[in-house]
């Protein structure tokens, strides 16, 4: 195939960026398969207590499984540019859905710390690919002006597993043992596998190859840095301390496990509109006010949950959900404005997994050994101090003005 035959293929796979309303099917069916990709991975944190009685593991080992994770999810992100230059964005998102099913499905057999800690390993990988296709796919299909509607829509997946992942520890651990909740949820991502692929009939483009060229200036931007910088508050906020809240309660709190982790499941269920609010307001007064404005409201509430008691703890517990998943709608919008669309997938692949290492990974390990230490409420004090600290940052991005649309 020549260069010019080569050109116009891609060139016709690349799609048209429409107005919201008009792929808002294909933008949920991609969000569908990013909700999977979260679901594998926090179904864990539930599932820890009655693993626990099959298996030994302290909250600092949990902890560590999760920085696992996060170390797969960067290691994705960075393959996923010569899979998806090779394969295109849908293969990309197939594959990484289909692996994350069959190793979930696998998990039936653990039965160590340190297969947890691979599965993870392993889980956080097909995230980490799966990711830049996904921002890429929704930012070339939806029109410049609706990418804060249509990042909210994907924005749901996070706050969605986050409810799905206690309730259906809660149901199914009434019904099955934690192995065969496991399957069942590898199940249930094999389907949305199937989903997308009977029905998504688009991401058919390609990213640009990785190669020196093309990272170089987008790693040299400032932006790309202070980018990492505050998704790792916000993944600090929305992930990192998830991850660990069952135990806090808990252990710390006194709640019961199936008390908690409704508690939690529940709490989630106002992000699912929260993050619609938060599109709407970033494509009023702009990413980098918006971004602030919810840092700063997000990181006081840290602050409360890690203090209160009592009903005002079950208040704080509910806030914390709805304002952290406002800062991602605004933060993907902004990760794409720092570079031209055809450095959208390099952005991505490299700022939110970077972030996770922190936010994901290493905040979840600090707080489980702080945790045994002296007081989970301590570390979570201190993770909501950071995050008011770095709202600020907002302001030092530089965002391209005259943006280009498509791929």
């Amino acid at each position: 195939m020549s260069n010019e035959e080569g050109t116009a293929k891609v060139a016709k796979a690349c799609p048209t960026p429409q107005p919201f309303r008009s792929v808002a099917g294909s933008v949920m069916l991609v969000t569908l398969l990013f909700f999977f990709g979260f679901l594998v991975r926090f179904i864990f944190s539930p599932l820890a207590p009655s693993i626990g009685k099959d298996i030994a593991i302290s909250s600092g080992q949990l902890g560590s499984a999760f920085f696992l994770g996060s170390i797969g999810v960067l290691l994705g992100s960075l393959g996923s540019g010569f899979v998806s230059s090779r394969i295109n964005h849908r293969g990309t998102l197939l594959t990484g859905v289909f692996v994350a099913a069959a190793v979930i499905m696998a998990s039936y057999f653990l039965n160590s710390v340190w297969a947890i800690r691979g599965v993870m390993l392993i889980l956080g990988a097909c995230a980490g690919l799966n990711q830049p296709s996904v921002v890429a796919t929704i930012t070339a299909m939806v029109s410049r002006s609706d990418w804060g509607k249509a990042l909210a829509v994907q924005q749901i997946a996070p706050p969605l597993s986050l409810v799905a992942a206690p309730l259906i520890a809660v149901g199914l651990l009434t019904v099955f043992s934690w192995r065969w909740t496991l399957v069942s949820i590898g199940v249930l991502a094999a389907l949305g596998g199937v989903a997308f692929l009977v029905f998504g009939r688009f991401a058919a483009f390609p990213s640009e190859p990785p190669s020196v060229a093309l990272v170089r200036p987008v790693v040299k931007q400032r932006s790309l840095w202070v980018m990492v910088f505050l998704f790792a508050l916000g993944m600090g906020a929305q992930v990192g301390i998830y991850t660990m809240l069952p135990l806090y309660l808990t252990v710390q709190r006194g709640l019961s496990a199936t008390t908690a982790n409704t508690l939690v499941g529940l709490s989630n269920i106002s992000p699912l509109v929260m993050a619609f609010v938060s599109g709407w307001i970033t494509d009023r007064i702009g990413e980098k006010r918006a971004i602030f404005i919810f840092l700063l409201l997000t990181g006081t509430v840290t602050i409360l949950l890690g203090t209160f008691t009592g009903t005002w703890l079950k208040v704080m517990v509910f806030f914390l959900p709805a304002l952290a998943v406002c800062f991602f709608p605004p933060a993907f919008s902004a990760l794409s404005r720092i570079v031209q669309p055809n450095m959208r997938s390099m952005a991505a692949a490299l700022a939110p997994p970077m972030a996770f290492i922190f936010g994901g990974g290493l905040l979840p390990t600090g707080l489980g050994y702080i945790g045994q230490r002296y007081t989970f409420g301590l570390g979570i004090v201190i993770t909501g101090i950071v995050i008011v600290a770095g709202s600020g940052a907002a302001f030092l991005l530089k965002l391209i003005e005259e943006m280009e649309e498509g791929c």
